[in-house]
């Protein structure tokens, strides 16, 4: 018995507008422009729709309805779910309609897609509780698998997790981390006592998410009956996890590329053979033994060649960024200022300390292509912008 786990993630951030030092303490409002393309968060969140999520949704509907053995998983976070309730209700309800089908599960994870968890657990506990909320009350989910922003990972978020309640934690099967082993088995993290580990197997879910319209790729065109048989074929395995973006299909692979066509034929082709199947996340940790303990004390992702913390972290601007926006959460409590700690929030959206990566090469390609700035600085300038404008009203509240 061999099994795909196929889970996709749903996020778009609020993105920061040209916000100037003449903003500053004028005008609070950071997140949005129409006379900013890169910064329209509602024209982006119907050309997204448009070319992925309403797409996709029909697709996958499509397929719960043709194949009842056809499962998914899947996390949204708050803030694109926020912005689906504003700009495109149409959106979140075709979302709605798979998860309907009882066989699509969402994983938790924090509301505002926030490094949180290591830079305060406290606020980290505080949006993972929103987002458990919203997804009760939209979805009718309690999540029972958990997952970080950015698949970012380590012992302690494997313990937290554990003590949590949560039944799996999902991470990046990096070569570092498993050694000799395979992704392609259920573990357990160290420490731990109940929770199971899954792990993202990268080559094939890059071959997707990445490679796939890539025609300078040595594989180059990539079918359904050959992705199968690179499956079929590599040996022992109880669950090949397939994690990455829901934007692969039809955003990041546009759709001439032929994704559409890869996704619809997918599952008929894995399901031919005898004792191949879909499960949930949950599904999967349950009905697999675990294999092996596995032990990962470094802090390990599923972005760039480093899988680390780098891509957010890695600089001088975006260590003072993270610094300055956690160090106003005390001042920001106190305020009791519902607007004020919005906005606080919004800001700690990983999304914004991506944009200020100033690495090179084939990862800096990659950085450039989700910015919406000319340049990392930019995204400084402007984030700071705000953070200065936040203790102006934290000042004017006398904290």
């Amino acid at each position: 018995m061999s099994s795909i786990v196929l889970y996709l993630h749903v996020h778009q951030p609020y993105r920061i507008r040209n916000y100037t030092i003449f903003d500053v303490g004028v005008d609070h409002n950071y997140f949005d422009s129409e006379y900013d393309d890169n910064a329209n968060n509602e024209r982006i969140i119907h050309k997204v729709a448009e070319k992925s999520y309403i797409p996709t949704n029909k697709s996958l509907l499509n397929l719960l309805k043709k194949h009842p053995e056809f499962k998914i998983s899947l996390s949204i976070t708050g803030t694109v779910i926020e912005q689906f309730e504003h700009y495109a209700p149409h959106v979140l309800a075709s979302f709605q309609e798979l998860v309907a089908t009882g066989r699509v599960e969402i994983v938790g994870e924090t509301y505002h897609h926030s490094l949180a968890f290591f830079y305060d657990k406290q606020e980290f506990e505080q949006q993972v509780q929103m987002h458990k909320e919203k997804i009760r009350s939209l979805f009718d989910q309690t999540p029972k698998v958990f997952r970080n922003t950015e698949l970012s990972y380590n012992n302690d978020l494997a313990y937290w997790a554990d003590k949590a309640g949560y039944t799996a934690v999902l991470a990046e099967g990096w070569d570092t981390v498993l050694g000799w082993r395979s992704p392609n088995f259920v573990y357990r993290p160290s420490y731990t006592e109940n929770i199971k580990l899954l792990l993202k197997n990268y080559r094939l879910s890059d071959d997707i998410a990445f490679r796939f319209g890539n025609r300078g790729w040595q594989e180059w065109p990539l079918t359904v009956d050959k992705f199968c048989h690179w499956i079929n074929e590599s040996g022992d395995s109880d669950v090949i996890n397939l994690f990455m973006d829901y934007e692969t299909f039809g955003e990041h692979q546009w759709d001439d590329s032929g994704i559409f066509d890869f996704l619809d034929a997918l599952p008929a082709e894995w399901l031919k053979t005898d004792g191949n199947y879909f499960l949930t996340v949950s599904e999967a940790a349950e009905i697999y033994q675990v294999r092996d303990i596995v032990d990962t004390p470094d802090i390990v992702t599923w972005a760039d060649t480093e899988r680390d913390l780098s891509a957010w972290n890695g600089n001088a601007i975006q260590q003072e960024s993270l610094k300055a926006i956690y160090g106003l959460k005390d001042r920001i409590y106190e305020s009791n200022d519902l607007k004020l700690i919005e906005d606080w929030r919004k800001l700690q959206t990983s999304d914004h300390f991506y944009y200020m990566c100033t690495k090179w090469f084939n990862d800096g390609d990659i950085h450039a292509y989700f910015s919406p700035y000319d340049s990392p600085y930019e995204a400084f300038i402007s984030y700071m912008n705000t953070y200065h404008d936040l203790v102006y009203r934290l000042l004017g509240r006398g904290l």
